[in-house]
């Protein structure tokens, strides 16, 4: 992305007045930490307005005091009440608390973390804790809850992370999906109805539906491969926001865990196993906005059984309303501790509803910014999963074994072109997609030593297998009918393409980490994966066969320090995504607007394609209570794969692209009750020759990668139950993109300001008030630029095509917990 001397000077000015704001702020508290007072040597000192309070001493194993080790207390549902250092002679006191069961969390890097419980009686403070930590293995074991968290001596990179169930109910949001956007960097979109999967951005990458992107539900991948629609199609939409309590987070190619589509980044949400407080809550709002959701967990036999579902709909400002109803379910029984147990979790989502699609500028004065040239667009999908999940813990070892299973249909119609190819009947086509995949993911970690060092190795076996039948077709409102191709007369069948097929993908790994030194560590990992696939065309025979390949992906990962409460990374690795495996077979090009010949050769294409890249970051906590992220990063992808206009699939490059930039994460809680987060992200995204087939028309083409997300900024205030009172507001903005290769296309600018204040009622009820759009901006959601025709008279155009944003809303939320 290209920016103007400008606007680099406004960025860099309101960086430097975001860090002389921190860096003041610090200063003037530099004599309260986390509600501690300090006397002038910097001890804590318990005041008399404080009568419960925990307090007491952090030794090491030959009973040394450990200066500046991090003291936490949590609630029992994990939400950090109180956080501390020690004092130069071990000594903490946390004040201000009430009667009550609580954990208390201790960390210092280069030991073991370690959590304990404890309880304060009516009868006031305890005796003081004296607590030893054990010098620490290469990874510690603290549960980490969230951004708050120092995770310097326990993560392998800037950017990786961990955010919490606190902030992901902080955030007002439009879609289920955009709980992702509590990962820095990362932009969820949509470009029709409700009820396809969001459109994903980050570095520099338009990741269409998910690929490049991995996400992972308790382990059980959401990306579906060769999908109808798009590689690593990934529905959100079959999440509860409510039942996550985790999301956490990676980027680059780094880790050895995270085989297709993990590129760019993964997310791996952990879903509650029991629920802090059971709670029913109903929603409304403008637009035709309902929602009800409920959860409920408690003690069933030896174990705990936890369900929970929702009823939404929603039709939006479009003047088609997209009547979109869906319905998630969830049940889980676990058993056991975090040491030992297991758990099965059956889950359901089915949604139906009408799309609003992607319209040309040229459009607008005809059908409205909120219109749409095709009302019969639309389509249904569901999602039924069984799964499980074994654990087991020693001093000497861990083992974790996740089997799973789900059932997924999509059937989805779509009308990007309108009557460019069939000015008759229309563009419209159907895409559907209906599978069973069966897998598992198992590893094994061993706890060792190596002369006097110590070292943690750790083996992964990774299968899956997706049984599929899946097809394109032409049609017109909802039918699928035979077309003729308006160019040269030839009559495009209605089935364009049909196929049964298998996609097996088997990943194993070896991963080995050592503490060299006090001050350096090391994590080295290789990877293999192979996918076998066997094709059946049920069109043309000649595009059936089987193709099995094999990739190998090696993987470092440096780790120096921590000096100063501060940490350096360096890494490098590779990894790959996979392609369609329809394309892999092909011989036969098949007949559609694209190709209206028939038998016309096609070329295959490879079945996975590799990547790779580096990075050097900085993690700090120098400044109290702040936690701050700084990396700068490179990815090279030998092919990718694009959002198709014409067709709604997606279609390889035919050269290969680098992209590089860099990545700011903040998040700071100056004081009780309040938390500040800044993020900021900028890359370019460059093939590595001229690309003429992305260019504008009459242009030779250029290098820039079309929809490649360039300048990101995320950034909130978030108030936590103040006297009852809690609320959010959220800037969230993202640059101008290009829209061809030559940049003689390019997008606006998009940015969206929320908030959100709700009132806590006793201790049982609560309500809030979301709003959405503050500023009512008539923003782009997404944008693309190609050719269409937009009425069957009309002159075809090449124009931008966008999906603007929903304008200002309000929604409201009563609760109740119990």
């Amino acid at each position: 992305m290209q920016m103007s001397s400008t606007n680099y000077k406004l960025v860099i000015f309101s960086l430097w007045g975001t860090v002389s704001l921190l860096t003041a702020t610090a200063q003037s508290n530099s004599t309260l930490i986390a509600g501690t007072a300090l006397d002038s040597q910097d001890h804590p000192v318990a005041t008399s307005a404080d009568p419960f309070r925990l307090s007491g001493t952090i030794v090491d194993m030959s009973g040394a005091m450990i200066a500046g080790a991090t003291v936490q207390v949590r609630s029992a549902d994990g939400s950090v009440l109180r956080t501390t250092r020690t004092d130069r002679e071990g000594s903490f006191i946390l004040s201000g608390l009430s009667a009550g069961n609580y954990r208390l969390a201790i960390s210092n890097p280069g030991f073991e973390a370690k959590e304990i419980s404890v309880a304060i009686g009516a009868a006031g403070t305890p005796t003081p804790l004296r607590i030893s930590l054990a010098l620490g293995t290469v990874s510690t074991t603290l549960n980490v809850k969230g951004r708050e968290d120092d995770l310097i001596a326990i993560a392998n990179s800037a950017t990786q992370g961990a955010v919490g169930a606190k902030e992901i109910a902080d955030r007002p949001i439009l879609r289920s999906g955009e709980i992702l956007e509590t990962v820095p960097g990362v932009i969820i979109t949509q470009h029709a109805g409700g009820g396809k999967a969001n459109q994903y951005f980050l570095r520099g990458f338009n990741l269409d539906h998910g690929t490049d992107f991995a996400i992972f539900i308790d382990d059980m991948p959401l990306n579906l491969p060769s999908h109808a629609h798009g590689e690593g199609y990934s529905d959100m939409n079959t999440v509860i926001p409510e039942f996550v309590q985790r999301i956490n987070y990676e980027k680059g190619p780094y880790y050895a865990d995270v085989g297709n589509y993990g590129s760019a980044g993964s997310a791996h949400l952990e879903f509650f196993k029991t629920l802090p407080r059971n709670f029913f809550q109903v929603e409304g709002g403008m637009y035709g906005y309902g929602r009800g959701v409920f959860g409920v967990s408690h003690k069933f036999g030896a174990g705990n059984l936890l369900f929970g579902g929702e009823a939404y709909h929603d039709d939006g400002p479009w003047t088609r309303p997209d009547d979109y109803f869906k319905y998630n379910g969830l049940l889980t029984y676990s058993q056991g501790s975090n040491e030992h147990g297991f758990s099965i979790t059956a889950r359901g989502y089915h949604g139906k509803w009408n799309s609003s699609d992607q319209i040309a500028e040229n459009a607008v004065p005809l059908v409205g910014f909120f219109g749409t040239v095709d009302p019969t667009d639309g389509g249904r999908s569901e999602r039924y999963s069984l799964h499980g999940e074994w654990h087991r813990q020693n001093t000497n070892s861990l083992t974790k074994i996740t089997p799973y299973l789900f059932y997924y249909d999509l059937n989805l119609y779509s009308n990007f072109t309108y009557y460019l190819t069939d000015p008759i009947l229309g563009d419209q086509f159907n895409q559907n997609d209906r599978r069973w995949v069966a897998g598992v993911d198992a590893h094994h970690t061993i706890l060792s030593g190596w002369a006097g060092r110590k070292v943690q190795t750790t083996f992964g076996f990774q299968l899956r297998n997706d049984w599929i039948g899946n097809g394109l077709y032409q049609s017109s409102k909802r039918l699928r009918v035979d077309k003729k191709d308006s160019g040269t007369g030839n009559i495009l069948p209605a089935t364009t393409q049909r196929d049964n097929f298998t996609d097996t993908l088997i990943g194993l790994y070896g991963e080995n980490r050592i503490q060299w030194a006090s001050k350096f560590r090391s994590v080295v990992a290789l990877r293999g994966d192979m996918t076998h696939l066997n094709v059946t065309s049920l069109v043309t025979s000649a595009n059936s066969g089987t193709v099995t390949k094999a990739i190998p992906s090696p993987k470092v990962n440096l780790i120096f320090g921590p000096w100063a409460r501060t940490e350096f990374y360096l890494e490098g690795g590779s990894s790959y995504h996979s392609n369609d495996a329809r394309g892999t077979t092909l011989t036969i090009e098949p007949v559609s607007g694209d190709n209206p010949y028939p038998n016309v050769p096609g070329e295959k294409i490879p079945a996975l394609i590799p990547t790779k890249g580096a990075e050097f970051g900085v993690r700090t906590t120098a400044v109290p209570h702040l936690n701050s992220t700084l990396s700068f990063w490179y990815l090279h992808s030998k092919s990718e794969l694009q959002q198709s206009g014409d067709t709604g699939g997606t279609t390889a490059s035919s050269q290969p692209s680098d992209r590089y930039g860099f990545e700011l994460a903040n998040y700071w809680t100056p004081a009780e009750h309040w938390a500040i987060d800044f993020d900021l992200a900028n890359s370019k995204a460059l093939f590595t020759e001229v690309d003429g087939d992305d260019a504008a028309p009459d242009s030779d083409g250029g290098r820039r990668v079309p929809e490649a997300v360039g300048l990101v900024i995320a950034t909130g205030l978030a108030l936590h139950d103040l006297s009852n009172f809690s609320g959010s507001l959220r800037l969230r903005y993202f640059g101008p993109r290009d829209l061809t290769s030559d940049g003689v296309f390019r997008s606006r600018p998009t940015a969206l300001l929320n908030g959100e204040i709700g009132y806590r009622i006793q201790k049982e009820w609560g309500v809030s008030a979301e709003f959405l759009n503050l500023l009512n901006r008539r923003d782009h959601d997404i944008d693309y630029a190609y050719e269409s025709q937009i009425t069957p008279t009309a002159t075809s155009a090449f124009t931008d095509v966008f999906h603007p944003v929903e304008p200002f809303q309000v929604r409201f939320w009563l609760r109740r917990t119990f």
